[in-house]
């Protein structure tokens, strides 16, 4: 089953760039081109893999982390492209700037403050992901190798093994303990949450959580070899009667 996505900034972005094309052959080049050097860019950021389509809690925080920090450049940028305006026009002595002000004040002082403002934002926002102690926490071990994932998931008969698809419950948060066999891997499903290492010796837990039910796509995101780029797998979220049924499924 496919995961269900609710409309976001990308979708409406993405179904709106045909309506920006008839407009640039019909009428309105101007503002037809200013929204797709906007659009474009944006909607190549959708699909399975993108951070900006999130279905669980600790991946809505990291989008909106992107979202403000992208407000924030935007803000050093404007304020950088003033000033590059504001040297080519002439202006006489008496209203000039001081240097002082010019470096001191927007120079140091705006952008210190903007990027001290988004450190303190994502300091906050990365404590709110931690695994913290939490009633009804659902626990999975994760272990990366050369070239694939094997997991394990907690079943009424006892632990249940799976290779490439990892199974958990709809709405519950999810702690994956990670481990590697091999060599240093980087689980990481964009839908659901962000990215944690797996050490050789070292066991990290990262808390996911699914939204709705459906089917979540994830990769290594750390090179580990020849075969990197075929090892990913599948995070299938259930509904509460298709957990209880795979929980009921013959542990292997």
């Amino acid at each position: 089953m496919e995961a269900r996505r609710p409309g976001n900034r990308i979708d409406q972005l993405r179904f709106r760039i045909p309506i920006l094309v008839r407009a640039l052959v019909g009428g309105g080049r101007a503002h037809a081109l200013s929204l797709l050097s906007i659009g474009v860019p944006l909607a190549g950021c959708a699909g399975p893999f993108s951070t900006l389509e999130p279905n669980g809690p600790a991946a809505e925080r990291v989008a909106t982390l992107w979202w403000v920090m992208l407000g924030g450049s935007a803000l050093i940028s404007t304020l950088v492209a003033v000033l590059i305006v504001v040297a080519f026009v002439k202006r006489d002595s008496e209203t000039r700037v001081s240097p002082k002000l010019w470096i001191g004040g927007f120079g140091l002082g705006f952008t210190s403050a903007v990027l001290m403002a988004l450190l303190a934002y994502a300091l906050v926002l990365g404590e709110s992901t931690l695994p913290t102690p939490r009633d009804g926490t659902v626990a999975v071990a994760a272990e990366g190798r050369q070239w694939d994932w094997r997991f394990r998931q907690p079943g009424v008969s006892g632990e249940i093994a799976t290779e490439g698809v990892l199974n958990i419950p709809v709405g519950v948060p999810v702690d994956v303990h990670i481990t590697t066999q091999d060599v240093i891997h980087s689980f990481w499903v964009p839908q659901l949450a962000g990215k944690m290492d797996a050490i050789p010796g070292k066991t990290n837990v990262l808390r996911i959580e699914a939204s709705l039910p459906g089917t979540y796509e994830g990769r290594c995101a750390e090179f580990c070899g020849i075969g990197h780029a075929g090892n990913v797998f599948r995070v299938v979220a259930h509904d509460a009667d298709g957990w209880a049924a795979f929980q009921r499924s013959e542990p292997r």
